[in-house]
């Protein structure tokens, strides 16, 4: 791993003129809490008016959320892998989703993680949840940095069996530290909470990180019994019953967290980022539905807003604004940057596509520091691809979860979401030169990815 030269505490804070933001005294933690399959609006905070989430609305009031936040992929692995190493998914050789099944390959390690990075600056690092980006020694948590690790390493477990169920005979996946390991009736999110604390108690005089990658409200729906009867007993209809649920019994787990990092007397001192995956599913295994994308059009897979625009919060009690609320472009591989930045921790010696995002945290009228934004997910018949420049969105091979079966789309989607944010009148005919112009960037882009001719 290769990383720049290592600065002092002091130095970096007047480099990057953070002092105003980071005591030079001591590193923040840091807790990134990746929830998976939560729908682009789908929280109190988001204006959920059906919806019960007081834990992640306790960060957003804490914090700064943003309206215009863009997740590294609409599907799981390439969105984790652009988090982790602040790259788009292409560069960091996670284009599609990694295989469940052991021995496949995943996330090359010689990319540099987050964890890798932290971990160079003396942070104690923990993966707890689910991780989806490699089945094998090198590819595993402990392989990309992590110095524990506790979780599923394929895309989706029951949570109280902890069983894989897919294609080809069910197995069992928990693991800790790369070690199979049984904890038959416990629900995962309750495993997820007490590793982590743990794990805080044990690392809370050093600087720790932790990666708490949530299994919810990824399929299967499987709400407690007192939130289903919440849901049930208000009235909301059937998928999002199961769905609500779900999403509420996470949203305990982060309140849970929360407190234990308050218990521990750490919250002033902890940074908490909050964001999904990407959009909601609506894959049979999802009852078709549950999760809501507003006005916005799309779902899980699709390079529509649905897909791809998602709830992102980060706090931090005493250093950064408290109900702020930031309509800038973003994107998840902007975390990486972000971290290292309010950390003082320098940056891998190697290019990455993420960009800071601390001068609008500093400041709600700053500049997004993204000009244009790209994507590309290899899945299904084509390789789909968007790119945004302004307010002017392309999308090649688009895909569209909520069409009926057998509809057809056209091989090119241009919108202009300040007008049009439902992505519902497609002016590739009407705007020819904007249309040429986008389609110029992507291909300049695709060209520049590896492997490519």
């Amino acid at each position: 791993m290769m990383l720049r030269c290592k600065t002092t505490w002091a130095m970096l804070m007047l480099v990057t003129g953070l002092v105003s933001i980071v005591g030079a005294e001591t590193r923040p933690n840091v807790i990134v809490i990746y929830t998976d399959d939560q729908g682009t609006v789908d929280m109190g905070a988001y204006g959920a008016a059906d919806l019960k989430t007081p834990g992640m609305d306790r960060l957003a009031a804490s914090g700064i959320r943003f309206t215009q936040f863009y997740a590294p992929a609409p599907v799981c692995s390439p969105s984790r892998a652009g988090l982790l190493t602040g790259k788009y998914p292409p560069n960091a050789g996670v284009p599609g989703n990694v295989s469940s099944q052991k021995g496949n390959s995943g996330m090359p390690a010689e990319q540099v993680t987050m964890a890798e990075m932290l971990g160079e600056a003396g942070y104690a690092t923990a993966h707890i949840g689910k991780w989806h980006l490699g089945y094998t020694p090198e590819t595993m948590p402990n392989g990309q940095g992590f110095d524990y690790s506790f979780g599923h390493m394929g895309g989706c477990i029951d949570n109280y069996s902890h069983f894989f169920y897919w294609a080809g005979p069910n197995k069992h996946d928990l693991h800790r530290n790369g070690e199979e390991v049984y904890h038959d009736g416990a629900y995962f999110p309750d495993l997820m909470v007490k590793e982590a604390g743990q794990f805080m108690e044990a690392h809370q005089k050093e600087p720790f990180f932790i990666y708490f990658a949530l299994n919810a409200p990824h399929y299967p729906y499987q709400g407690e019994a007192e939130w289903l009867k919440h849901y049930q007993d208000a009235g909301v209809p059937y998928p999002r019953d199961l769905y609500g649920a779900f999403l509420s019994s996470l949203d305990a787990r982060i309140n849970a967290l929360v407190d234990r990092v308050e218990a521990l007397g750490l919250r002033e001192n902890t940074i908490i980022v909050l964001q999904s995956d990407h959009g909601h599913s609506m894959e049979e295994r999802a009852h078709f539905g549950g999760g809501s994308a507003g006005p916005y059009r799309g779902a899980k897979f699709s390079m529509f807003e649905g897909g791809l625009r998602v709830p992102a919060i980060i706090s931090w009690p005493g250093r950064l604004e408290a109900g702020g609320v930031r309509d800038q472009l973003a994107h998840g591989s902007d975390w990486f940057p972000t971290i290292a930045a309010l950390c003082g921790v320098p940056l891998p010696d190697e290019p990455i596509d993420g960009k800071s995002l601390v001068k609008v945290l500093e400041d709600k009228d700053a500049d997004s520091p993204h000009d244009v934004l790209h994507w590309a997910t290899v899945g299904g018949k084509k390789l789909q691809w968007a790119v945004r420049k302004g307010d002017w969105k392309l999308i090649g091979n688009p895909r569209d979860p909520s069409l009926a079966k057998g509809a057809t789309l056209p091989d090119h989607v241009l919108v202009n979401l300040a007008e049009d944010p439902g992505e519902q009148h497609n002016r590739v005919e009407e705007e020819p030169e904007t249309f040429a112009a986008l389609k110029a960037l992507h291909e300049a882009w695709a060209r520049s990815l590896p492997g490519a001719p």
